[in-house]
């Protein structure tokens, strides 16, 4: 009986952790679609984005009453309570991804496929594949509990940041040399700071990678290069 119990509790664990792994996947897939349809101005790809943000929630809402059904069932102590934990932490920062990447597949309706400046688009879409990669990586970190991969993506942080600031201040620059680029600069300045918050989340991520893995919170200061709210905006004069 108490073999059948313990392997019972495991594979109720091991059901959590799968579910995680799922969100992070339809998390992943959702972004890498979101930017799909910015750069091929593809509004039926960008409504399918927004419509696939429902079952990312669903997937949330199950990992938390099965964590909590876990707690009161099982009382789990030491590296059982991690598992449950990181699970519930990682859970709310995908169900951010997810809502941050169908933000980004919102600026593509508002556009309404119209927009031809390829150029313009190139740094998002840079941005992206720097956030997909990181979040492909903590994930994978997440499943084999590797934490010197997580750290990996930890100490990549500023990356998503700096590439950030500089995607800000070069649609700037158009907004101001040629007024006819603001709709489009400003959508894409939204979309770009979507992406740098799910660099942060990843980053979230490697955070509690750690602690389930080593058992205590990282103590170290996250890298940070986003100076954007730092850069001075100088309007043409006018007479």
């Amino acid at each position: 009986m108490t073999e059948h119990i313990v392997a019972s509790y495991e594979n109720e664990l091991r059901n959590l952790g799968h579910k995680v792994v799922e969100m992070g996947g339809r998390a992943e897939r959702m972004l890498g679609q979101s930017v799909d349809a910015l750069m091929k101005r593809d509004t039926a790809l960008a409504e399918r984005v927004i419509a696939e943000d429902r079952a990312v929630d669903a997937l949330q809402r199950e990992i938390e009453d099965t964590a909590i059904s876990i707690i009161a069932r099982r009382q789990p102590m030491a590296l059982d309570l991690r598992q449950i934990v990181a699970a519930l932490r990682i859970a709310s920062d995908l169900e951010r991804v997810g809502d941050l990447a169908k933000n980004t597949a919102k600026r593509v309706l508002a556009l309404n496929g119209e927009y031809q400046a390829q150029k313009q688009l190139r740094g998002v879409e840079h941005m992206a594949e720097l956030a997909i990669e990181q979040l492909k990586e903590v994930l994978d970190s997440y499943s084999k509990q590797d934490d010197a991969r997580a750290m990996a993506v930890w100490r990549r942080d500023g990356e998503v940041d700096a590439m950030y600031t500089s995607l800000f201040r070069e649609l700037l620059t158009y907004m101001m040399e040629d007024p006819r680029q603001i709709t489009l600069c400003t959508h894409l300045l939204f979309a770009a700071k979507n992406i740098e918050r799910i660099g942060d989340h990843a980053t979230n991520i490697a955070e509690t990678v750690h602690y389930l893995v080593i058992g205590e919170p990282l103590a170290d200061e996250r890298p940070k290069l986003d100076t954007s709210s730092l850069t001075k905006i100088s309007l043409p004069r006018t007479s």
